[in-house]
């Protein structure tokens, strides 16, 4: 199997309401998809919970902006400062807060103003943010965590090993596959935790099986893993 296949394959899709495995956070997935021009979302929890995904579906929406770590706090100020009259996004999401210098967090704190001064206007914008801790705990100037709590907070809880288990059977199921224990077992004790990759390397698993004309064992995953021709 040729590198470029596995590479094909094995990026994550990409982030929406309908590939969000919920487990434990439906409340917060409801909350992500009612999210409406007005309101401010807070989502906070540890790496590879899958708040950026939630954050990201909410941005995938017509007339919305997300705004990671690789963009400025200039971009920030600028949307959070843009001309009295001037419409933002329906919707901005702010991913990884708890990453932001100063600057950063001095121009979300002003987005946060713009936010509510506009909040019952026709120039009125949802703004959903996300940080790897709660308000209270985050390491933040003051002013800025009071207004994390503005609106409505979630935590997002990791699925557990059954909630990906389920996951990961019912969409090899869809593919017409049939996952032994031993395989799915494999997988979610050796391999990367985040539901998004796990089902990246289920979508390689299937291709490589069709290519080799083998089906889905432990060595047939381990001698895919093990190839360097398609080492990711």
């Amino acid at each position: 199997m040729s590198r470029q296949l596995l590479l094909d394959v094995l990026p994550a899709s990409a982030p929406t309401f309908e590939n969000y495995i919920a487990g434990p956070n439906a409340a917060a997935l409801a909350a992500a998809r009612a999210l409406a021009p007005g309101h401010a979302l807070y989502l906070w929890g540890a790496p590879g919970c899958g708040r950026s995904h939630l954050l990201r579906a909410i941005a995938s929406g017509p007339d919305a902006r997300y705004l990671g770590p690789a963009d400025s706090a200039q971009t920030l100020r600028e949307l959070a400062e843009a001309p009295a009259g001037a419409r933002l996004p329906r919707c901005l999401a702010v991913d990884d807060l708890h990453l932001m210098d100063p600057a950063g967090q001095s121009a979300l704190f002003a987005l946060y103003n713009r936010w509510r001064e506009s909040a019952a206007t026709a120039r009125a914008f949802a703004l959903a943010v996300a940080g790897d801790r709660a308000p209270l705990a985050m390491p933040l100037r003051e002013d800025l965590r009071t207004r994390l709590g503005w609106d409505l907070v979630f935590r997002i809880d990791p699925l557990s090993d059954a909630d990906k288990r389920a996951a990961l059977n019912a969409q090899a199921a869809a593919r017409g596959l049939q996952l032994a224990p031993e395989v799915l077992n494999w997988i979610l004790t050796r391999y990367e935790r985040d539901m998004r990759r796990l089902a990246a390397l289920l979508d390689a698993l299937d291709r490589y099986s069709l290519a080799e004309r083998r089906p889905i064992t432990l060595p047939l995953l381990r001698a895919m893993l093990a190839d360097p021709d398609s080492t990711p």
